[in-house]
């Protein structure tokens, strides 16, 4: 079992890198985030999604991790917090089962087999969907994406605001990750330089050695947001998404049988999407915004 994890992304180290972000915002400035829509629905607006009846669910098991932040871990008080936790909290509310739903975390590793051993109902990890879980598993709708994205460094003489005006520029990317091969089939005409690390490419583009840098978007977001940038840099053009090198997104995955939980979950979704509850989720993580 994989999980979503851009490749280039070093989790422990963006941990703090993100709580050095999040810490120093102002409710001001949280309002002023909050004021730009900038996270694309994933559900039609017009599409209604039946609520199925759970007045014989008994208990509602939701598993997940604690090693993946900011989207599940252990905050400084020792709590189980982040992203997947308060939208299954939030699933549970709108489906008026909240005194029903349970939220654990296990390590990674064990989540399918706890979950194929009925230890817990669902899980909400960042599990990468693949034909081999599918063969085993069943997974709601995607409720985010996580995107690529360029950042640039301020000082490159850059004409235009498109990834074309990167024609002929050195763009650096990790090496062997999902981000180099899509580099280099969509924009195949920029002089991609690869480096080992995501520590090295970063500063590469902080020290102007490239002019432009490709990785996950969770990532540069939040480093051009920080005093580690030194304000040299910022995201420039997309967001760009694909199935085929960045998978289906941030889904739950149940077991097999259990449709009509699957269901459930998709119309909590759907229905957190339209009432802008999921944007307030994903604004409490991400104020910069992946897009």
């Amino acid at each position: 079992m994989v999980r979503i994890k851009p490749a280039s992304l070093n989790l422990k180290g963006f941990f703090f890198l993100w709580l050095s972000v999040v810490a120093f915002l102002t409710p001001k400035m949280l309002l002023a985030q909050q004021s730009a829509p900038s996270l694309p629905l994933l559900f039609d607006s017009r599409e209604r999604l039946a609520k199925p009846d759970l007045s014989a669910l008994v208990r509602l098991r939701f598993l997940t991790s604690v090693d993946f932040p900011p989207f599940n871990f252990m905050d400084q008080n020792g709590k189980l917090s982040g992203f997947n936790v308060d939208l299954a909290r939030e699933i549970c509310a709108e489906l008026e089962i909240a005194d029903k739903c349970q939220i654990q975390a296990l390590p990674f590793a064990d989540l399918k087999d706890a979950l194929a051993a009925s230890q817990g109902d669902a899980v909400i990890a960042g599990v990468a969907v693949s034909e081999q879980l599918r063969s085993q598993f069943a997974f709601s709708r995607p409720y985010l994406m996580l995107p690529a994205r360029f950042a640039r460094n301020l000082k490159a003489p850059l004409q235009g605001e498109s990834a074309a005006a990167l024609a002929d520029r050195p763009v650096g990317v990790v090496k062997a990750t999902v981000h180099e091969a899509m580099l280099a089939a969509y924009f195949p005409k920029v002089k991609a330089v690869a480096f080992d690390s995501k520590e090295a490419l970063l500063t590469a583009l902080k020290d102007g050695k490239v002019e432009a840098a490709f990785a996950d978007s969770l990532q540069l977001s939040f480093w051009v947001a920080s005093q580690a940038s030194g304000n040299c840099c910022a995201l420039f053009d997309g967001p760009y998404t694909s199935e085929r090198f960045l998978g289906e997104g941030m889904t739950i995955m149940l077991r097999q049988k259990d449709d009509v939980l699957r269901a459930a979950f998709d119309h909590a979704l759907a229905a957190l999407s339209r009432s802008g509850r999921l944007q307030e989720i994903y604004l409490r993580y991400f104020p910069y915004g992946l897009y």
